[in-house]
């Protein structure tokens, strides 16, 4: 499922009370997330001295809970939109702009990779399993950032090029990064910025030697 497809399918805000009370169940499970716990709706419910019920009729899975942290996380970075004309500009500035808020809300982003893996364990086991964790901002993103390079570069090699920037743009890189490597915040940073120059060029070479090779007369 697509951003966009997420937002169409959004139910209408809560308001009032019931607005408050997500709002008080978001909140704790934040929090008890970004201090490394991963608790369970029940224990969110328990902490934020609401009934289980009552959690539950708010966030009836686990990745539902999930996906509300996620967006509150994420919230400035989703509605980011790019002010430079060239891609290599564009790629540095979505980087900068959104590691300093997911290295903020690094408990939660590692959450949600936590249940994206549980859930590819139990569909091995229970391949009816519709529990789904919905991710699908980072394409979104992405495509902004590399449009400058539309009619530069092929479809596949643009393709690529955005399959290339999703190994860098995201959460995931805490766990090489930070967790083998032992990279502080700013190394990390120091780090994708510099792998994202990396596989524009790298691009830009592919498309120069495609070209040269197209333009090249037969020999007889």
């Amino acid at each position: 499922m697509k951003h966009q497809d997420k937002q169409d399918n959004a139910s209408p805000p809560l308001t009032g009370t019931k607005a408050r009370t997500q709002r008080l169940l978001i909140d704790t499970a934040m929090a008890m997330y970004e201090q490394g716990a991963f608790p369970s709706i029940t224990e969110v419910a328990i902490a934020a001295q609401l009934s289980r019920a009552t959690a539950y009729r708010y966030f009836p899975t686990q990745s539902a809970l999930v996906s509300a942290m996620v967006d509150e996380s994420l919230g400035p970075i989703l509605a980011w939109q790019p002010t430079q004309p060239d891609a290599r500009q564009r790629i540095a500035e979505l980087l900068s702009f959104a590691y300093p808020r997911m290295l903020q809300h690094e408990g939660v982003l590692r959450a949600a990779l936590h249940l994206s893996l549980q859930q590819w364990a139990d569909n091995r086991s229970n391949p009816n399993n519709e529990e789904k964790l919905v991710r699908g901002n980072r394409k979104r993103l992405l495509k902004m950032a590399v449009e400058p390079l539309e009619g530069k570069l092929s479809p596949e090699a643009l393709q690529r090029v955005v399959y290339a920037f999703s190994l860098i743009y995201g959460s995931e890189v805490f766990m090489v990064l930070k967790d083998i490597w032992h990279l502080d915040d700013a190394g990390i940073q120091d780090v994708t910025q510099w792998m994202g120059k990396a596989i524009l060029l790298q691009a830009e070479t592919d498309a120069k030697q495609a070209a040269q090779g197209e333009s090249e007369p037969l020999t007889p």
